[in-house]
């Protein structure tokens, strides 16, 4: 089966495994932040973006990314610096293993929701396992990087996405989802 897809800016075309998935692939061409700590969909270790939406790469096939652009922390450096320097700060990085998939919903969360609430942020966060820690630092980071926003308007790298943009992400999550229900991969 051939494939094209965009991963982190750069066209690719290549023949794959019918059942090889998209984490398989993007560990492939060196995207090494993305990883898999369950193969069940069950940590977030393995979130990616598929046309700006996120994925778990362990149970999405890549076939189904054919003529997408898929976006890994690597393709983020800016966006990924600049939350990641908060997570450190707070102590919320300890082994690090869970940091990228943390970062990549954080980085959904705040391209969705302007001033996200408490429990917004915990249901983003709800997939991401964390063997380390209660969670509490990575709250504290998500804060403090929203009130070093606020203090700092149009400082900040990580932008809410533009309403347009919003409703054709919508849009998309609804087809994936119709997409699973019919028993399509996930």
């Amino acid at each position: 089966m051939r494939i094209q897809m965009t991963l982190n800016g750069k066209r690719l075309e290549e023949e794959i495994r019918p059942d090889l998935t998209l984490f398989e692939f993007v560990r492939a061409h060196g995207c090494f932040s993305v990883k898999c700590g369950c193969e069940t969909s069950g940590c977030g270790l393995c979130t990616v973006f598929v046309d700006e939406l996120p994925v778990l790469s362990c149970s999405f096939l890549a076939a189904r990314a054919d003529n997408k652009e898929v976006t890994t922390l690597e393709g983020l450096p800016e966006e990924a610096e600049e939350f990641g320097t908060f997570l450190a700060e707070q102590g919320a990085e300890q082994c690090g293993f869970c940091n990228p998939g943390m970062i990549m919903n954080t980085i959904a969360l705040l391209r969705e929701k302007e001033e996200p609430s408490d429990e917004e942020i915990k249901s983003y966060l709800a997939g991401n396992l964390c063997r380390c820690s209660g969670y509490e630092g990575q709250m504290r980071a998500i804060r403090n990087f929203l009130s070093w926003r606020d203090e700092r308007p149009g400082a900040a790298v990580i932008r809410v996405r533009d309403k347009k943009d919003q409703k054709s992400a919508g849009e998309e999550e609804d087809s994936i989802s119709k997409e699973t229900a019919a028993g399509g991969a996930v």
